[in-house]
């Protein structure tokens, strides 16, 4: 039976062992979507899936995470010789909607609402939220978003307009990560896509430890790079 989050409550959710997911991941409904509420949930292993209201909380187990020094690059970026601009941080509300609108097989309709957009857009101008966003001769043709909490990052979702541009920018997106000591990126869903990539599925009360490991890391992330870099995959 999960459990009723209040609007308004400090903390908004309960220890975190009091919080056990059912089959489905679901740990609570209820709450709302600020950003003092949301970076709550995620320092306790939790996050929202859309944002009708009652809200849905999950924390999944297993949960998939993904080292940023094990990404396994596909063959078809590695030889890719097309020549792509990556950036951080300039497009970030345009990423999220391309996310939400961009078709995908077998799936209909979008989590991303637009009580999600306005959360999370809220979170980017505090300094929480980021966007890796690929271009093409100053169009963008993908990207991720996500957020990085101590030395985890959270991602979200990502797009791709052009084949293979989202995977460059998350090979793109774990070459900084390594560089700036992140332990790992936490995937949320357990896809096939992602254990592709070297992402793999660990116990959520080994997430919790690792994570609380992360956390303890006093750094709110600025990306090192916030200007136009040449990705050649």
């Amino acid at each position: 039976m999960p459990l009723s989050f209040r609007s308004g409550q400090s903390p908004m959710f309960p220890p975190t062992e009091a919080m056990l997911p059912d089959e489905h991941g679901l740990v609570g409904l209820g709450g709302d979507l600020s950003p003092r509420t949301l970076l709550e949930a995620y320092k306790k292993g939790i996050f929202p899936w859309e944002g009708r209201h009652p809200v849905p909380w999950f924390s999944p187990d297993p949960r998939l995470i993904l080292d940023p020094r094990e990404i396994r690059i596909p063959n078809v970026v590695r030889k890719s010789k097309q020549r792509w601009d990556v950036r951080f941080n300039q497009q970030f509300r345009n990423v999220m909607i391309r996310c939400a609108t961009v078709a995908r097989s077998k799936q209909t309709g979008t989590w991303i609402t637009q009580s999600m957009l306005g959360a999370y857009v809220e979170l980017h101008y505090r300094g929480w939220a980021h966007s890796v966003e690929v271009y093409d001769n100053q169009q963008l043709i993908g990207g991720l978003y996500g957020l990085a909490i101590g030395s985890a990052f959270f991602g979200e979702s990502m797009f791709h307009l052009v084949p293979n541009a989202s995977k460059a920018a998350l090979v793109h997106l774990c070459t900084h990560l390594q560089h700036d000591g992140f332990q790992f990126i936490d995937c949320q869903q357990d896809t096939p896509h992602f254990r592709r990539l070297g992402a793999r599925a660990i116990p959520r009360t080994q997430y919790l430890t690792r994570l609380n490991e992360a956390l303890s890391v006093p750094s709110k992330w600025v990306p090192s790079a916030l200007t136009a870099d040449t990705f050649l995959p």
